[in-house]
């Protein structure tokens, strides 16, 4: 009995030794992150930051940093809420997951099965593109391909899908990895056409609520309603800073409408590591998460990220999750970006961590946080991430800087244009995205994008039949081109538009003119 009882007690004394330990390891981890945080973020031009890491089920280290709006200089805490953007692709992908462990749907099903409509620009491609092809970026179509349709467009979601028939692959059907917000909105308005309610409130009802994710939410239309949230903003010529509206993005929601809280989001990544599970409720099966946590689509591990990171060996995309390898341990990650807001959440399953970063800035900020966090998390060296970031940033700027000086030495002295000005007016017309007009104004000429508000902007002669134009209402976008292109009989048949930027291609519009 005695001997019993000294097992016991030396048991409980060794676990209550190991917990000790265990507790001034997390403290010195906790210290550790908001220490790197703190330096990071006072880094770089970005008004507000928030963090939350998750380990062993638990919430370890939650914080608000800097101001929610540089005018207001409303402070950042754990509840204030950010757009997360594409990090809705996960919630997309597991809702989907969810609906086949009911029966309700397979993610090999045939699109058309569901949307009757559906039509890509390949026939064979329609008649075979699955919801898997869907949620993994395969489709043929190169990145961003079609994201004017939908952004800051009158377009509904069904009239957005319609649209993706004009749009040509730039790839093979499931040969390449091409980034889609326009497909993966297809596969979120299955969800209506399987279970009768829209993908807002299946989400809602389903997810937010069972999680309580209280303050999470799918419109900008609810932000007033919840209150404490961060206005967006545009860091112009790497020094000035302004806020600027929220852009409604509910046409493109099961791609990136989510708006959300470090504090909320947490309660999601816990349940992820959790293999589906949170506080006793299981949304979905391991199985489930094996298969959207398993590479469908691989993408090349570039030459710059081999030099600067060499540990990391793959890189591809699952169902609605990046996937790639760090510090010998497999990383389940999506980032999203959104006008003035950029969001990072990152998951390291072998672990049990993971962490949500959330800016209200187009600012680097995300990207040093990521690795340096991971460091944090998995090594015993951390890197100077900070150092390094700045570094290729201000050679980016450079590179930026001396492509639009060249442009403006490329202008050619003393080259009117063909016509008179009232000569290019009109309606300019592409079935991939409708109209723009072009028409005079005060002896001026104008371009308007007709079912895009912020696309409108004066015309200012550049050479020939080439003219620059601002839209002066996305403040992030520079200065771009408009090319008028004249045919045989002298009239004005044509219209270019080319704004330099990594994420929207106008040069995908071919404009003709209706005479």
């Amino acid at each position: 009995m005695k001997k019993h009882i000294y097992i016991l007690a030396v048991l409980f004394l060794s676990s209550t030794f190991i917990s000790s330990i265990s507790a001034q390891q997390d403290t010195e981890l906790i210290q550790k992150i908001d220490s790197l945080s703190s330096a990071v973020f006072t880094s770089w031009s970005c008004p507000g930051m928030a963090v939350a890491v998750v380990k062993d089920g638990e919430v370890i280290f939650k914080k608000g940093y800097g101001v929610s709006d540089v005018n207001t200089q409303g402070k950042v805490d754990a509840n204030t809420l950010f757009a997360v953007a594409s990090i809705t692709k996960t919630f997309t992908s597991t809702s989907l997951m969810m609906l086949q462990e009911q029966k309700a749907l397979s993610v090999d099903d045939k699109v058309v099965k569901y949307i009757h409509d559906f039509q890509l620009y390949d026939p064979y491609v329609t008649q075979n593109m699955t919801i898997r092809d869907l949620l993994c970026h395969r489709s043929g179509l190169k990145t961003f391909s079609g994201d004017l349709i939908w952004y800051g467009t009158d377009y509904s979601r069904n009239e957005v899908i319609r649209r993706a028939r004009y749009l040509k692959p730039e790839y093979g059907f499931r040969e390449h990895f091409g980034y889609s917000n326009i497909l993966f909105l297809t596969a979120g308005q299955i969800i209506p056409a399987v279970c009768d309610t829209s993908w807002d409130r299946f989400l809602k009802y389903r997810i937010f609520g069972p999680l309580g994710m209280n303050r999470t939410i799918t419109s900008t239309n609810d932000l007033r309603r919840l209150g404490n949230y961060a206005s967006p903003h545009n860091i112009l010529d790497n020094s000035t800073i302004m806020a600027i509206p929220w852009q409604n993005w509910d046409n493109i929601g099961p791609a990136g409408s989510i708006i959300s809280s470090v504090n909320d989001m947490s309660k999601w990544i816990i349940m992820q590591l959790n293999q589906g599970t949170y506080k006793g409720k299981q949304f979905f099966d391991p199985e489930s998460q094996q298969e959207m946590w398993s590479l469908h689509t691989p993408t090349q591990v570039s030459e710059f990220s081999r030099y600067y990171w060499p540990d990391i060996h793959f890189k591809g995309y699952g169902l609605g999750w990046s996937l790639s390898d760090y510090g010998g341990r497999k990383i389940v990650a999506h980032n999203g970006g959104y006008d003035g807001m950029i969001s990072q959440c990152v998951l390291i399953p072998e672990e049990n961590m993971g962490f949500i970063v959330l800016t209200n800035a187009n600012s680097w900020l995300y990207m040093p946080m990521m690795y340096s966090l991971l460091d944090a998390l998995l090594k015993d060296k951390i890197e100077d991430w900070n150092e390094l970031f700045i570094k290729i940033k201000k050679r980016q700027d450079a590179a930026d800087n001396d492509a639009k000086e060249e442009f403006y030495n490329s202008k050619v002295e003393k080259a009117p244009p063909s016509l008179a000005l009232e000569e290019y007016t009109g309606i300019y017309h592409c079935d991939i995205y409708g109209d723009v007009r072009v028409f005079m104004s005060k002896n001026e000429l104008w371009l308007d994008m007709t079912h895009t508000k912020i696309f409108s902007g004066k015309l200012t002669h550049f050479h020939y039949n080439t003219f620059l134009i601002e839209f002066k209402s996305v403040p992030s976008l520079p200065v771009g081109t408009v090319t008028f292109y004249i045919n045989s009989e002298g009239l004005a048949e044509s219209l270019e538009i080319f704004v330099d930027n990594p994420d929207f291609d106008f040069t995908e519009f071919d404009f003709r003119r209706n005479f």
